[in-house]
């Protein structure tokens, strides 16, 4: 297994002080390291709040453009995919040229983009732009994490990962209110108008607080060949491969519940959209919640690997409680014994991500940037494959829901014990 510790290196590497050596008092380590927090936190949540800003303009956009709501769909699908794939060149690029350049680069190209979106004519040039601000926007996503396995490693970069989720955590619940107040005043095109401003002010605070996390000596050399080689040593390795398949199915049953609680929960349970709201809500605040347990009261007492058995285990029991009562193994049940499962299910969701990626990323300091560019492309495209799944029954059951949950939740277990043997401590084959 590759080493654990973190070696110190030359003074122009930017670490937060509160891990570098000779750092001036506590207060401006704290300061620092707070700052790189929100930093990263911010470019983690970037995506989300591209998505779901987004989602209470669709009816405007359609009538807008005049295109079939299918059609209008697409803006959607073309930003995830953007999101997916970006992450994949951007990922090994920032292994050859360091975390700042590519960053940078991404983020102006974002906030283009995004402009060009408020604009747009026509819902194809809509949905172009919106698989180039994917794209773009990928750059935050994967250069965060590798700017995490450049700065901490072990048990610190745990709980720097569940101190990411709380941040990042939030933006999904915040984004369609905003969105929707954002309506209020203006159309849909406004909605692009402050992402634009939020890209702005995100690329200013990067480029004035964001030094370089990776100095020249560890970087990759060569072209697209070398990266390529390099993604093909990384998926072979086995314990590796274990924890993206592991993270990437867990969070398929992640994007399943996602795409199926509005129409579960509102169409086939009866609740109004503002207990949807309400629910959405909380199931977030419990998946937060328990990454916040994870960072600051597991990690360092319980090993990352038991840990992340736990919650795996706790999705597999609540998706498995949610198929049994679908199918009416319990008799007809109402909405709170649903409500209950997905609560636990999201809940368990704050101890499998960020122990998925601080396990895998710690075998991989030589190509972080190409190991967080697989470990977030291989999580979107299982959960784009697995999202369409809960419909395929037609619109009067949420069995299909519960299925997927159920088998992605049962594979991720089943790779994480074959391939990661988490028995076998110190195992690096």
């Amino acid at each position: 297994m590759p080493e654990s510790g973190q070696k110190t290196t030359q003074g122009h590497i930017a670490r937060p002080p509160s891990v570098a050596p000779g750092a001036a008092s506590v207060p401006a380590a704290r300061r620092a390291g707070l700052l790189v927090t929100l930093v990263l936190g911010g470019l983690t949540a970037l995506p989300p709040l591209s998505m779901d800003m987004y989602l209470p303009a669709l009816p405007d956009v359609t009538r807008s453009l005049t295109a079939p709501a299918a059609t209008v769909q697409l803006t959607l699908t073309a930003c995830l995919a953007g999101m997916a794939l970006g992450q994949l060149v951007v990922g090994p690029m920032s292994d050859k040229w360091g975390r700042r350049r590519p960053l940078l680069v991404g983020m102006v190209v974002y906030v283009l983009a995004t402009a060009v979106c408020a604009f747009a004519p026509s819902a194809e040039l809509l949905i172009a732009f919106r698989l180039l601000q994917g794209l773009a926007g990928a750059a935050g996503i994967v250069i965060a994490r590798a700017v995490v396995r450049d700065l901490y490693d072990g048990v610190e970069m745990a709980r720097f990962f569940s101190t990411l989720m709380l941040i990042s955590g939030v933006a999904p619940i915040i984004a369609p209110l905003i969105g929707g107040q954002i309506l209020r005043i203006t159309d849909w095109r406004g909605v692009f108008h402050v992402l634009a401003v939020i890209g702005v002010l995100l690329t200013l605070v990067v480029w004035r607080f964001l030094h370089e996390t990776l100095p020249p000596e560890r970087r990759q050399e060569g072209g697209v060949g070398q990266a390529l080689r390099t993604m093909r040593g990384l998926l072979a390795d086995r314990v590796f491969t274990g924890y993206m398949l592991a993270g990437g199915l867990a969070f398929a049953a992640l994007f399943a519940y996602i795409s199926a609680s509005p129409f579960v929960v509102q169409e086939i349970y009866g609740a109004s959209p503002q207990t949807f709201s309400l629910l959405f809500g909380l199931n977030s605040v419990g998946l937060v919640a328990v990454g916040q347990v994870n960072g600051k009261l597991l990690v360092g007492r319980v090993s990352l690997d038991k840990a992340l058995g736990w919650g795996l285990s706790v999705i597999l029991v609540a998706s498995t409680a949610l198929l049994l009562m679908t199918t009416g193994v319990f008799g007809e049940v109402g909405l709170v014994p649903i409500a209950a499962g997905l609560f636990v299910l999201m809940s368990a969701m704050g101890l499998a991500m960020p122990n998925t990626n601080a396990q895998a990323l710690m075998r991989t300091p030589h190509a972080a940037g190409s190991a967080s560019a697989l470990l977030g492309t291989s999580s979107f495209l299982i959960g784009a494959v697995a999202s369409p799944l809960v419909g395929i029954a037609g619109e009067r059951t949420a069995v299909p829901m519960a299925v997927v949950q159920v088998s992605c939740a049962a594979a991720a277990l089943a790779c994480f014990l074959l391939l990661c043997r988490p028995w076998r401590t110190g195992s690096s084959s």
